[in-house]
């Protein structure tokens, strides 16, 4: 699978040091859910009354001033670039309450998680993203461990119509 990767982002992944720090945004969605779950790895003060941390970002048209990327102790594993097995991310996220695991497995069609890598002092420019993962297994004790893999290949319905008789007699003349 191949995958997009900006140029200041190699850049800064070949530099010996660099001072950008990377945040993780998620973004969760299933048509149970009232809005989607939006996540972000970054620990920025967003306001002080009520407490909120998180990132404000309009990556995959979220509104900054209403709809933040809350902040969640996460760490994570980008989809690889393996030929013979579908991209599959993990995310592990330390749990302080229940409700995304309730929100998460409440549904019985898989969710989809977007996934993007910004810098912290540009979250608005995505260096990284995977779109459309469907949410393949949760599993949670002290961590909800969150995994999210594109359907593999064997999977599609590709050709979906079978060239017979019965669907396309012109080709049997």
């Amino acid at each position: 699978m191949s995958r997009a990767v900006s140029i200041t982002a190699r850049r800064h992944g070949e530099a010996r040091n660099s001072a950008e720090v990377e945040v993780l945004l998620m973004q969760f969605e299933h048509a149970d859910l009232d809005a989607p779950i939006r996540i972000s790895s970054d620990a920025t003060r967003l306001s002080v009354e009520p407490l909120l941390y998180g990132t404000r970002s309009t990556w995959n048209g979220a509104d900054p001033a209403t709809e933040p990327y809350e902040f969640a102790f996460a760490s994570y594993q980008v989809p690889g670039d393996q030929e013979d097995a579908p991209a599959a991310a993990r995310v592990i996220l330390d749990l302080f309450d229940d409700t995304l695991v309730k929100k998460l497995r409440a549904t019985i069609t898989p969710a989809t998680a977007h996934l993007a890598v910004v810098y912290a002092s540009s979250p608005d420019t995505v260096e990284i993203e995977y779109r459309g993962l469907e949410v393949s297994d949760i599993s949670y004790g002290d961590q909800l461990v969150i995994t999210s893999a594109r359907r593999a290949i064997e999977e599609r319905g590709v050709p979906r119509d079978l060239m017979t008789k019965d669907r396309f007699p012109g080709l049997f003349r």
